[in-house]
């Protein structure tokens, strides 16, 4: 991923300004409503757009202990960058990954018996001792355990090298409070943790809940430690039902902004953009942004997304395109080539997020934040 320095951003076509300050405030926040719980910082998918390695320095430097990432590249590039903490990896392994836990002291989730014993034969080779954290399916149905407690302790009896440092679990409907899953899981992942004790696997470490339960203050899934992805941008997950008061309040981090590349008059009647989708009602000005799918914009927000321009909401019209979008700045004051469009931000009086992003898209703000491409280049301001 590109950096550059605010003194270079006149030169960028399109960029997000990132406060890692606001990260690491909301980072703080998070951890006085986990209550004591430790926050694992989780930075998986380039920290969700916001940039893996700058994100884990500004929070090693404030506090953070723990980071979590998808999988054992990741991993390795946070290490590398000299991040001291420790590393969870729980997005599973293959083969050819095991290698790079042991190179990089990184944490891994392990998600069945077979690849534990997996683990411990390539530990056993490599004489080299790692924790791991047992992750049990409560009920996601994705990746987890589904093993009898009894059969997991007894393959845990027979490590030599690998350490049960932890527990953990994913709830699949955290913000969700009609559907009565979270409970659940809860009955679920407790019952089996009480047997994994009374077999013998005593963990240091049980952990379940992500930034739901601590922005809405579900302390029965805090344990030791919160994982803690969205809200630490500054984003709380949209509930369901009827929640509890939120206990957290975050702000966003990023502000994603591109230049304006042409301003154009155009004639009542005139097609903007392939297929002709949108056709001006009226004598209107169009302004072309350089921001296209290939950064980031989703194709559906053609005829439905919104961008800030000259401090006004204005609407995307015509089809996405790959590289630029185009916007109707009729309404706007005079705007020309090599002006800032803001997509996601606060400008003027106008705000639109990448919750807001994502209705209009019709996706979710992960979606959006994952989403912004290479081509946009971070700004640390």
């Amino acid at each position: 991923m590109n950096n550059s320095s605010n003194k270079s951003s006149q030169a960028l076509r399109a960029w997000a300004e990132i406060s890692l300050a606001q990260i690491a405030a909301n980072w703080r926040e998070l951890r006085r409503a986990a209550r004591g719980a430790e926050v694992c910082a989780v930075v998986k998918a380039n920290a969700y757009g916001h940039g893996a390695v700058p994100v884990s320095r500004a929070l090693e430097s404030a506090g953070a202990a723990w980071f979590a990432v998808s999988n054992a590249a990741e991993g390795a590039e946070v290490r590398r960058a000299g991040i001291r903490g420790r590393i969870l990896v729980m997005g599973g392994f293959v083969p050819g990954e095991m290698d790079a836990f042991f190179e990089h002291s990184l944490t891994p989730a392990v998600h069945s018996i077979e690849s534990l014993l997996d683990l411990e034969q390539r530990a056993g080779t490599l004489e080299h001792r790692l924790p791991v954290h047992i992750k049990l399916d409560s009920g996601m149905g994705r990746l987890g355990s589904r093993e009898p407690a009894a059969e997991i302790a007894h393959a845990a009896a027979r490590l030599r090298f690998l350490e049960i440092e932890g527990v953990m679990s994913h709830l699949a409907s955290a913000s969700d409070f009609e559907s009565g899953q979270n409970e659940e899981q809860f009955d679920v992942f407790e019952q089996a943790l009480e047997a994994l004790r009374a077999a013998g696997v005593r963990p240091a470490i049980v952990h379940l809940g992500s930034s739901a339960p601590a922005c809405y203050g579900i302390e029965r899934a805090f344990h030791q430690m919160v994982r803690a992805g969205l809200a630490l941008y500054g984003y709380v997950p949209e509930a369901r039902g009827a929640a509890p008061a939120l206990r957290v309040n975050v702000s966003p981090a990023l502000d994603w902004k591109a230049r304006i590349v042409e301003v154009k008059q155009i004639p009542a009647g005139a097609p903007v953009g392939y297929n002709a989708r949108w056709r001006a009602p009226r004598d209107s000005r169009i302004a072309v942004v350089a921001a296209g799918y290939a950064d980031g914009v989703p194709h559906t927000l053609a005829g439905r997304g919104r961008t800030i321009a000259a401090g006004r909401l204005v609407p995307i019209v015509g089809a996405v395109s790959m590289d630029v979008i185009t916007v109707d700045v009729t309404e706007c004051p005079p705007l020309r080539r090599g002006d800032a469009v803001t997509l996601i931000g606060n400008e003027g009086g106008a705000r639109h997020d990448a919750a807001d992003f994502a209705r209009e898209a019709g996706v979710i703000p992960y979606v959006i934040l994952c989403g912004i491409g290479n081509r946009v280049q971070r700004v640390y301001v």
